[in-house]
């Protein structure tokens, strides 16, 4: 089991498996936990490696390449060219490819999937921690794997439990995979690290609580809102005067229908509201309505904007509106606090443990409490909420993740 101890392990290994896979792509708040990760280990001394899965087998970097993956995705070197192997998997997107093949070009060794374990057991230091927080790999081969290491320990990042609490509100065979993906985290992890309070009680709920299991620590996350990039948002968005904004991909539980509804019972002369995020799975409803907005109308839909443009965005409006229905962490209103944004939200537990007393906290069935605040935030002369927004807020740090995280790995 794992231990709070002031000595680090012979190495660590880190999984990069999903930061690797989202290359061409905007990062979200998981693989922004997976980089924090990255580069907090690779300004440790302990010994690091770093292990990814890749078309037909795996591969594992040392120090250097895990530098060289990244500098990749924060675009400071171009990903190379696909090689022939990458171009012949159909699963990934041209992007992906040129991930793929700068992942074996960074190597320090490679290994077909049954030679996962000969692999690790001849690279890796006995005692070697491997850390995996971005839920990818987390297969029966890859824990084995990494219990072939003599004395390897491991250690997982939850986020969340969502999708055993809302399994209706999921795609197709996510609820199943999940549920087999934690209970091989329950069998077979030294320690588990919960993003909050919340987390915790929820993975003792779901069996984290069963005696032999891992040890559970809860460690918050870190929070770096990205810098704003005025220039990077859109000329064309109605962002002249009070705007209200809400960030997270577009599915269910984040309530987007709720903000849907108060808008079209404002009219034409609501107050513009922006709707930032992808489209995610099981909300053909709330598709369908943003599909029949007039193009002129106050509530715009924007899904391809960068971090930098969205923070700027953040940072101008009146208020992030969050009408979620359940969060492991919640980054968008940490975030937007910390940018010194009013925030108004659904009274979810986790928001009391990290926010405090800093958002407008309403029912997520009261309708006219949300649209009386809105109308009050778009009156207001400033952004002010009465809850004390402008007392500082100051959002945790990963200093203080890792010296949770790093004691017991």
């Amino acid at each position: 089991m794992a231990t709070t101890t002031n000595n680090p392990p012979p190495a660590r290994c880190l999984d990069v498996t999903r930061l690797a896979s989202r290359a061409g792509r905007a990062l979200t708040g998981v693989d922004r936990v997976e980089r924090a990760y990255l580069v907090r280990l690779l300004q440790e001394d302990t010994p690091l490696y770093g292990l990814a899965r890749v078309v037909a087998g795996y591969v594992l970097l040392d120090r250097a390449g895990l530098a060289g993956l990244l500098s990749r995705v924060d675009g400071d070197t171009p990903w190379g060219p696909a090689d022939l192997r990458a171009r012949l998997s159909r699963s990934l997107s041209p992007a992906q490819r040129q991930a793929d093949a700068d992942l074996r070009r960074l190597a320090i060794r490679r290994s077909t999937r049954p030679g996962l374990e000969r692999m690790l057991r001849a690279a890796l230091p006995a005692g070697t921690a491997y850390l995996n927080t971005g839920h990818s790999n987390l297969t029966d081969r890859v824990l084995r794997a990494v219990r072939s290491v003599p004395g390897g320990r491991i250690a997982v990042l939850i986020h969340d439990t969502i999708p055993l609490d809302l399994p209706e509100m999921q795609r197709e065979g996510t609820v199943a995979r999940f549920r087999a993906m934690f209970d091989r985290v329950l069998r077979q992890a030294d320690l588990i690290i919960c993003n909050s309070e919340q987390t915790r009680r929820d993975v003792m709920r779901h069996g984290g609580a069963a005696a032999g299991g891992p040890d559970v620590v809860v460690a918050h996350l870190g929070v770096e809102p990205p810098r704003p990039d005025a220039g990077a948002v859109p000329a064309d968005l109605p962002t002249g005067g009070a705007y209200f904004i809400a960030v997270g991909t577009i599915e269910p539980r984040k309530n987007h229908a709720l903000l849907l509804d108060l808008w079209a019972e404002m009219g034409p002369a609501a107050p513009p509201l922006l709707i930032c995020g992808a489209r995610g799975w099981r909300n053909e409803d709330v598709f369908a309505r943003l599909d029949s907005l007039p193009p002129d109308g106050p509530v715009r839909e924007l899904s391809d904007l960068t971090d930098g443009a969205i923070s700027a965005l953040v940072t101008g409006a009146r208020a992030l509106l969050q009408p979620s229905i359940a969060e492991g962490f919640g980054l968008p209103p940490v975030e937007a606090a910390a940018l010194g944004t009013p925030v108004v939200c659904v009274d979810l537990h986790v928001y009391r443990e990290i926010l405090g007393d800093i958002p407008v906290y309403l029912p997520v069935t009261d309708r006219l409490s949300w649209r009386k605040t809105i109308n009050n935030l778009t009156e207001a002369d400033g952004r002010t909420t009465g809850t004390g927004m402008r007392n500082g807020y100051v959002p945790p740090r990963w200093e203080e993740h890792f010296n949770v995280v790093l004691k017991m790995t």
